[in-house]
């Protein structure tokens, strides 16, 4: 007798391997790439419209701003150097801290790395 191949194990397999396949795709995406919320994103674009215009165009280069900004910056660090840029605007002694120190420059050097990649990107 002929061994039977059952078509259940077939696509069992199939099943299997496609969410393997799946599951592969999900781990080489770039982590935190997505783990910016929704109102961040959409903070971000209300500005960089203000800036460049309340266009259609505009909303495309600076939703694709944003995208490449989350996919080189974890959401994280994005939140660090934007409180660095706001606290710099603030006056006096308390800001120094956020003006002078390594820090402080190191992290708003890696968004403004980020910014100027999105902008060769996008516009």
């Amino acid at each position: 007798m002929k061994p039977r191949i059952e078509k259940r194990s077939l696509r069992g397999r199939l099943c299997g391997g496609l969410a393997l396949a799946a599951a592969l795709v999900l781990l080489a995406a770039p982590a935190g790439a997505n783990d910016y919320p929704t109102a961040a994103r959409a903070d971000y674009v209300f500005g960089c419209m203000a800036s460049n215009g309340q266009t259609r165009d505009a909303l495309n280069r600076c939703s694709c701003s944003i995208d490449v900004i989350a996919s080189l910056l974890p959401y994280d660090s994005y939140v660090a150097a934007e409180t660095v840029v706001r606290m710099r605007q603030v006056g006096g002694e308390k800001s120094v801290m956020f003006r002078d120190s390594a820090v402080a420059k190191e992290t708003l050097a890696k968004l403004k790395r980020a910014q100027a990649e999105a902008e060769i990107r996008c516009f």
